[in-house]
């Protein structure tokens, strides 16, 4: 009789560090895995749907929240005729002041700490209402990665007039994302980290 409650005992105790140390383990996992972790927001405008799909595409190889920087009043394809010097996007790159408003903003800014800005290039920079979107926020301590779509500028101009109106942000290298692949971005996101 002895001899089974010590065997009892035995297996019990046994059992029983088996448990502590799988709870350890997965303790562990999980603060390596939050460490390891930063919250990333891919934010974008869009005016044709072409930066949307880039940015649909770095949301998911980042596994970061997406986010549209939406215009309150849309752009119709008479505003943007860049042919036009009267259209709405004309006059609105002619005025460096110009802040177009948005609507659908983030309430869960703060718990963001890398944020990809999208947007195509437009008289070879940002559309302004980017600049609403930077405005909008407080990027303190924040790593902010620009990226762009383009017919045929690069994203140079754009990340030089970023930095200078913004010069408190924590800006990485952009990138000019026209025709990338999955594996193109993964790379990219790699090298940046």
């Amino acid at each position: 009789m002895k001899k089974i409650l010590f065997i009892m005992a035995a297996v019990l105790a046994i059992g029983l560090a088996a448990c502590s140390q799988g709870n350890k383990g997965k303790e562990n996992k999980e603060n390596t895995e939050n460490k390891d972790t930063k919250k990333t927001l891919v934010a974008y405008f869009s005016a044709s749907g072409v930066t949307k799909g880039v940015a649909q595409q770095l949301a998911e190889v980042t596994g970061a929240d997406l986010h549209e920087i939406k215009p309150e009043q849309p752009y119709t394809e008479a505003d943007l005729d860049w042919h036009n010097k009267q259209s709405r996007s004309s006059v609105e790159m002619q005025d460096k002041s110009s802040r177009p408003a948005i609507t659908g903003k983030l309430e869960n800014m703060a718990d963001y700490e890398v944020i990809y800005v999208g947007f195509p290039i437009w008289w070879y920079t940002c559309p302004t209402i980017v600049n609403t979107f930077m405005e909008a926020y407080d990027f303190k301590g924040k790593t902010v990665i620009p990226f762009a779509t383009s017919g045929g500028s690069n994203i140079d101009k754009a990340c030089e007039d970023l930095k200078a109106a913004y010069p408190d942000v924590n800006w990485k290298e952009g990138k000019l994302l026209n025709g990338i692949t999955k594996k193109d971005l993964e790379d990219w996101v790699k090298a940046i980290e």
